[in-house]
C-alpha cells in the first residue's frame, strides 16, 4: 500500500490503546444503565424538534480553510496561533487527543468508584443535557422504526450513526437507552459514523453532484471558514478537533464536506475524521453516563488539556524544546511524524479540484510573528544585455506557508535600520510559483526580484547609500540562508475558480510577470487538476527593454507548444521594436494593437490583470475608451461593470 495509508494505521494505533482504556473505564460506570430503559417521560419531554438541517450542518480545503481550530474555510470560532512553528501539527494533535482520552479515562475510573445512581437520577441528568435529549428524542424514534423490522440493536446503532444530523452524538445515548453496554455501543457508533464518509469524499468529486449540493457546500464553507489556512498538518489537527467536539453543526458529515472544500487528500481526511469521531464518542459517553456534571467535567478537562497546546498555541522555543525532547524519548513517534510530513506529488494532485472553494489563506504570518524560510537557490535569469539584474529565488517553507497564485509574500530584510536600530520594514513581492512550488512538493515558493541599484552621475557608479535594501538582500542570498517572511497577502490578483473556460488577459512589465508565472505553471506547465480542466485562453502581454530582459521565456514557449490553442504570448521590447507611429514599443502600444479583440473578450466575461509599473495604465485605459467611443458605449459605466463583476485586477506601483 501507499505510504499515506500506512500513516492512517500508525496514527490509529497510537490513539487506540488510550481510547480503549477510556471505553473500558466508562463501561464500568454503566452498570446501572445496562438493564433498564430511559423513562418514557424523558422521550416525551417538551423539547423542540431537531432543527439542525443537513444543509445547516455544513462545515468547511483541501486547502485547504485557516487551520485555526477548525481552519476549514477560515471563519471558525477559534483562530489558529500565528506563532511560527516547526513542530508537526499532526503530532501535536495526536498528543492532545491521547491526553484528552487519558483524562476521560481517569474521570471515568474515579466516578465508577461511586455507587451507581438510580435510574431516576440518570434520567434527570440526561434531561438536564439538552443536546442529549434532543438527539435521543429523534434517535429513539428512528430506533423504534428499525426495531419494527426486527433489525438487531447494534445494527440499528450503526444505521443511526450513519445518518446526517443525528450521527454518533445521537446514537450513543440511544445505545444506552437500548440497554447495551458502552463497550458495544461505542464501536458500533464509530463504525456506523465512518461508513458513509469514505464514499461521500469520493462522490463529492463528481461535478454533477457538486452542483446539486452547492447550497449545502456553500453553508459548509461559511461554517468551516476558519479551517483552511495553514499547513496540511494544521488542517489535519483542526479537522479532527472540529469533528471531535459534539456541537451543532459539527460531526463527520460536515467534516467530510469541509475536508472536500479544503482540498485535503482523501486518506488524510479519513484519518482525521476517524480520530475526531473516536474523540466525539468518548465525550458523548461521558456526557450520557455521567449526566450534565460529567459533560461539564469532560469539557473542562478537554479545555485544560488542549487549551494551551491547541487553542492558544505555544512559543517557538517551547515547541522546539518539546519537539526535540519527544523525538529523543520516542524515536518511533518521531518516525511517524517524519512519515506524515512526507508528501508525494500524487498527494498534491489529489488535493485540489479545479473548483477550489476553500478560503484563501491571508496573513497567516504577521510582522511580529514572521515565518522563517530557507533559501534553496538564487539564480540570475536575464542575459548580459538586460538593463539590470533579475533573480529567481526559491524558498523552502516545508509546507507550513500555504498560498495561492497571485498572492504576495512580505520579506523582512536581515539587519536593522541605521536611524533607529529597529528591524527593516516589510517589502511585498508577488509570488512567482504555483501553490505547488517549482518542484511540485508543495514545500517551496519562488520570488522574482530585480536588484534595485541607483546610478550616481557624479560617482559614475552605483550609489551604495541608495541601493534597495530588500532587493539586494534577496539577490545576495545563497542556499541555506534564512529569510523572514509574512503573509500571504492579497486577493486582488487571484484566478477565478468558478469556470475553467474563463479567458485571462495578463499584462505585465518587468518583474510584474511573477504572478503570471504562477498562473501559467498551474494551468499549463504542471499536471494539476486545473491544467486538466482548463479550456479557456490565457493571453500574456509582457513589456521589457530587450530580448535579454525577457523572463521565463523558455518556460512560456514550452507551455505554448503544448497548448497552442489555450496560451497566447505577445512581447513589447521597447529597445528592439517600434510602435505604429515609429516610436518605442511599450506595453500599452502592444495591447493597443489588439484593442477590439481585448474589448470583446472583456465584454464576454474575460478577466484582465495588470502587474508592474503604473505608467502603463493610462495608455491602456485610453485605448479602451477609444473602443467604447467607437461603439457608443459609456466607458465609465462599462468599466464600473467590469470592476463590479471582479474582472478587473490591478496591482501596480
Amino acid at each position: 500500500g501507499r505510504k499515506k495509508y500506512h500513516t492512517i494505521k500508525l496514527e490509529s494505533m497510537r490513539t487506540f490503546p488510550v481510547a480503549l482504556a477510556a471505553v473500558i473505564a466508562l463501561a464500568s460506570n454503566a452498570s446501572a444503565f445496562t438493564s433498564h430503559r430511559v423513562a418514557p417521560s424523558i422521550v416525551r419531554s417538551n423539547v423542540a424538534s431537531d432543527s439542525i438541517s443537513f444543509a445547516h450542518a455544513g462545515v468547511r480545503q483541501q486547502n485547504s480553510s485557516s487551520l485555526n481550530m477548525l481552519s476549514f474555510g477560515t471563519k471558525k470560532s477559534v483562530a489558529v496561533s500565528e506563532t511560527t512553528t516547526s513542530v508537526s501539527k499532526r503530532k501535536m494533535a495526536l498528543k492532545v487527543l491521547c491526553k484528552a482520552a487519558t483524562a476521560f479515562s481517569i474521570m471515568a475510573i474515579v466516578t465508577s468508584a461511586a455507587p451507581p445512581a438510580a435510574l431516576a437520577a440518570k434520567s434527570s441528568a440526561i434531561a438536564a443535557a439538552p443536546e442529549v435529549v434532543e438527539h435521543l428524542h429523534t434517535g429513539q424514534k428512528v430506533a423504534n422504526f428499525f426495531r419494527s423490522f426486527g433489525i438487531p440493536d447494534l445494527a440499528i446503532l450503526s444505521i443511526i450513526s450513519a445518518m446526517p444530523v443525528i450521527e454518533l452524538r445521537g446514537a450513543v445515548p440511544v445505545g444506552i437507552w437500548m440497554g447495551l453496554p458502552i463497550t458495544k455501543v461505542l464501536p458500533a457508533c464509530v463504525f456506523g459514523n465512518m461508513v458513509p464518509i469514505i464514499p461521500l469524499l469520493f462522490l463529492l468529486k463528481n461535478e454533477t453532484l457538486k452542483k446539486l449540493m452547492k447550497p449545502i457546500l456553500d453553508r459548509a464553507e461559511k461554517k468551516s471558514s476558519a479551517l483552511g489556512v495553514g499547513s496540511p498538518e494544521k488542517q489535519w489537527a483542526s479537522l479532527a478537533a472540529f469533528v471531535g467536539i459534539p456541537l451543532p453543526g459539527t460531526g463527520a458529515w460536515t467534516g467530510a464536506m469541509g475536508a472536500f472544500l479544503l482540498g485535503m487528500p482523501t486518506a488524510r481526511a479519513i484519518s482525521s475524521i476517524f480520530t475526531g469521531v473516536v474523540s466525539a464518542g468518548l465525550i458523548m459517553s461521558a456526557i450520557t453516563l455521567a449526566g450534565k456534571k460529567g459533560g461539564l467535567a469532560a469539557l473542562a478537562i478537554l479545555a485544560a488539556v488542549t487549551g494551551k497546546e491547541f487553542l492558544g498555541g505555544s512559543s517557538d522555543s517551547d515547541e522546539e524544546s518539546s519537539s526535540s525532547e519527544e523525538a529523543a524519548a520516542a524515536p518511533a513517534a518521531a518516525a511517524v511524524v517524519e512519515e506524515v510530513a512526507e508528501e508525494t506529488k500524487q498527494d498534491f494532485l489529489e488535493a485540489e479540484p479545479y473548483y477550489d472553494q476553500s478560503s484563501v489563506p491571508v496573513n497567516v504570518y504577521k510582522n511580529k510573528t514572521p515565518f522563517t524560510g530557507k533559501v534553496v537557490s538564487t539564480k540570475r535569469i536575464v542575459g548580459p544585455k538586460a538593463t539590470g539584474e533579475t533573480c529567481h529565488i526559491i524558498i523552502d517553507h516545508n509546507g507550513d506557508f500555504p498560498y495561492w497564485e497571485g498572492q504576495s509574500w512580505g520579506v523582512i530584510p536581515a539587519g536593522t535600520r541605521e536611524k533607529d536600530g529597529k528591524p527593516h520594514n516589510v517589502r511585498l513581492y508577488s509570488i512567482a510559483s504555483s501553490r505547488y512550488g517549482d518542484d511540485m512538493s508543495g514545500k517551496t515558493g519562488s520570488l522574482c526580484v530585480r536588484r534595485a541599484n541607483y546610478w550616481c552621475p557624479e560617482l559614475k557608479a552605483d550609489d551604495p547609500a541608495k541601493k534597495g535594501i530588500c532587493s539586494n538582500f534577496l539577490c545576495d542570498t545563497s542556499a541555506g540562508d534564512e529569510v523572514k517572511m509574512t503573509g500571504p497577502a492579497g486577493k486582488v490578483m487571484l484566478l477565478p475558480e468558478e469556470d475553467p473556460k474563463t479567458d485571462y488577459i495578463m499584462v505585465a512589465t518587468g518583474t510584474g510577470i511573477a504572478p503570471y508565472r504562477g498562473f501559467i505553471r498551474r494551468l499549463f506547465n504542471e499536471e494539476t487538476p486545473a491544467a486538466a480542466a482548463y479550456k479557456g485562453e490565457a493571453w500574456l502581454f509582457l513589456g521589457v527593454a530587450n530580448s535579454d530582459a525577457l523572463l521565463y521565456d523558455d518556460e512560456f514557449q514550452e507551455a505554448k507548444s503544448r497548448f497552442p490553442k489555450n496560451l497566447r504570448i505577445d512581447y513589447a521590447l521597447s529597445r528592439e521594436q517600434e510602435n505604429k507611429d515609429g516610436g518605442k514599443m511599450y506595453i500599452q502600444d502592444k495591447v493597443g494593437e489588439y484593442a477590439d479583440e481585448v474589448f470583446e473578450k472583456l465584454n464576454n466575461g474575460a478577466h484582465i490583470y495588470f502587474c508592474g509599473l503604473k505608467g502603463m495604465m493610462p495608455g491602456i485605459q485610453d485605448m479602451l475608451k477609444a473602443v467604447c467611443a467607437n461603439k457608443d458605449i459609456d466607458y465609465d459605466e462599462w468599466s464600473k461593470g467590469l470592476k463590479k463583476a471582479k474582472q478587473w485586477h490591478v496591482e501596480v506601483y
